[in-house]
């Protein structure tokens, strides 16, 4: 082996991975210092524990191609054993300090991943994906025949300030929570990427681009699917774990329903399940839209769903793939161009979001809300609803907004184009110096 590529290969990592990584710990260190308040903090939490759940998720689906509709299934039941878990140790049963009960939950998800995970790993594709529904509504139904662990409706509460405090830590205050979970979530997401470099993790990418092949190699198909699933449910149960602490609370209701399986889908579908650090904005948007958009808007499903809709038909990559398709154009220096197409994009898309959800919100406040009056607080302006002007306004601000942002789009469309045109030429002149 050469010094220049023995120099080549470990350049990613004395460089860009160390600079990506300690920037990584590094937010997950100041950003309870930056947003200092107690809503940010509760949601920097589910941020942390989401996005090992996330990228739990899209070992299955990124990286394997295996859709599922039960995740939560391993979620939730990693959420149990740590809450029991906690109870007993509260009870002085079990000698289990707080700061391991996430281990506990991985280990029962874990578990479970192994006794499902057997059946489900048989097949592949549509029936793979039938079978992880029908063993996720399965479980949940089954909560409700089995109240003493499942706790019935009411879920199973607990108090994680117990025991001697670990080097001062009650973690009874939240920013101690917080870190709890930061540490767990750096942890977990430096061993998931490890995965992808395994022999097993290269192979659960082989299995899903070409099973065939894999297997005319000598290759046991369902037993890669099989360990990599029993991995996924291994961390989903640690980010359940980490939840149960969070919340001091475990419902099934909420934890095991195919609602919440959906909702990790979703979002790790729109932040990218085709590049490893989509999952974690897909984690980040999860919490935003169930903390934030929907205190804002009772019709946040309605918006949540035509933003996937969208995503699929115009960037089915995810957000992840758009922010690498930039980084593209600027790495060959081509991006000048584009920074005030993208500011009339956010000024057009404004105006026709505008437009249109303020027309969205008044039909829910007739429908809905009748009975206060027809006048609706629309971002610090008042609609009223049994007028035409108000209606008339917000028709004209989405035709308007629509109408610009198409002409921003078409010059978009030009400019995009011209530059990777540039780019490829840029990319043959390379190949022939």
């Amino acid at each position: 082996m050469t010094a220049q590529t023995l120099s080549y290969r470990l350049a990613p990592w004395n460089v860009t991975r160390v600079v990506i990584w300690s920037l990584f710990a590094l937010a997950l260190l100041l950003a309870p210092l930056v947003f200092r308040t107690s809503l940010a903090l509760t949601m920097l939490s589910q941020i942390g524990y989401l996005i090992i759940i996330c990228l739990s998720y899209n070992m299955l689906l990124g990286q394997g191609g295996m859709l599922s509709f039960g995740h939560a299934v391993y979620t939730g039941m990693g959420s149990f054993i740590a809450i029991h878990t906690m109870n007993l140790a509260a009870k002085g049963s079990l000698p289990v300090p707080l700061v391991l009960i996430p281990l506990v939950g991985g280990l029962g998800g874990m578990f479970f991943a192994m006794l499902f995970g057997y059946v489900t790993t048989k097949k592949a594709g549509t029936t793979f994906a039938m079978i992880t529904l029908g063993i996720g509504e399965l479980v949940a139904s089954m909560a409700l025949m089995f109240p003493t662990f499942f706790g019935g409706e009411g879920g199973i509460t607990t108090n994680r300030v117990y025991g001697t405090p670990l080097l001062g830590l009650s973690f009874g205050p939240q920013i101690q929570v917080y870190y709890l979970i930061a540490v767990y979530c750096f942890i977990s997401t430096a061993l998931m990427y490890a995965f992808t470099g395994t022999p097993l993790g290269r192979m659960l990418n082989a299995v899903r681009d070409n099973p065939e092949r894999v297997e005319f190699i000598g290759y046991n198909t369902q037993r890669v699917r099989y360990f990599s699933f029993i991995v996924a449910g291994f961390f989903a149960g640690i980010g359940g774990g980490l939840a149960a602490i969070n919340f001091e609370i475990v419902n099934a209701a909420d934890s095991l329903s195919g609602l919440r399986s959906g909702a990790y889908l979703l979002f790790t579908f729109l932040g990218g399940a085709t590049f490893f650090f989509g999952p974690i904005i897909g984690a980040i948007l999860l919490v935003f839209a169930s903390v934030l958009l929907s205190e804002l808007s009772k019709a946040w499903l309605l918006y949540l769903g035509l933003v996937f809709l969208f995503m699929v038909m115009f960037a089915p990559g995810g957000v992840a793939s758009l922010i690498m398709m930039n980084v593209r154009v600027a790495r060959f220096g081509r991006f000048k161009p584009f920074w005030p197409l993208y500011a009339g994009f956010i000024v057009t898309g404004a105006l026709l979001v505008a437009g249109l959800a303020a027309i969205v919100e008044m039909i829910y406040h007739m429908q809905l809300n009748a009975a206060l009056g027809p006048n609706l607080n629309f971002f610090g302006l008042t609609l009223d609803t049994s007028g035409m002007a108000s209606w008339l306004g917000a028709a004209a601000l989405a035709v308007v907004g629509g109408a610009l942002l198409e002409a921003v789009r078409r010059r978009f469309v030009r400019a995009w184009s011209h530059a990777q045109e540039q780019i490829e030429a840029d990319i043959k002149r390379r190949e022939t110096a």
